[in-house]
């Protein structure tokens, strides 16, 4: 019997969601605003200072729409705010209000637990080595002229 291999963006799939799916829960559980995964990403983005629309979308590789959508929901929770960018009059930034402050906070908290746990459960060794490659720089996404074999391989 053959079984094919999994492919590795499934895989990392699976742990991103491993760690929101435990994130909103603690969250819930500690009695925190609801939010929702985009809402997460979102965070997990977002300058200290600040960071506009155009550039969260980027970062989350969304849409603008989607990414104002997740910005309105937020700033109407009082977790985000939109501020003049001192570099720009036409933009705005999107920053954390003091109750988002505190939230992202708290999930940075429980993230840092969720990893002891997953240390405990695969080892500390291997967390280590798994995070001292994801930070390895990749470079820019190969295009399909840069493949010697294409990009199917």
């Amino acid at each position: 019997m053959h079984t094919s291999r999994r492919q590795l963006p499934g895989l990392l799939g699976e742990a991103r969601r491993w760690f929101d799916d435990a994130l909103l829960a603690a969250l819930t559980a500690q009695g925190a605003q609801p939010v929702s995964s985009t809402h997460l990403q979102l965070f997990a983005v977002l300058d200290d200072d600040g960071t506009t629309v155009s550039e969260l979308a980027r970062r989350m590789a969304v849409t603008r729409q989607t990414a104002h959508q997740a910005v309105h929901s937020l700033v109407a929770a009082g977790l985000l705010e939109q501020v003049p960018d001192p570099a720009s009059q036409r933009r705005r930034l999107i920053r954390r209000t003091a109750s988002g402050r505190r939230a992202h906070t708290l999930a940075e908290d429980i993230l840092t637990g969720l990893e002891h746990t997953l240390a405990e459960r695969i080892g500390t060794e291997t967390v280590a080595q798994l995070r001292a490659v994801l930070e390895q720089p990749w470079g820019r996404a190969p295009e399909p002229a840069d493949e010697p074999h294409g990009l199917g391989g």
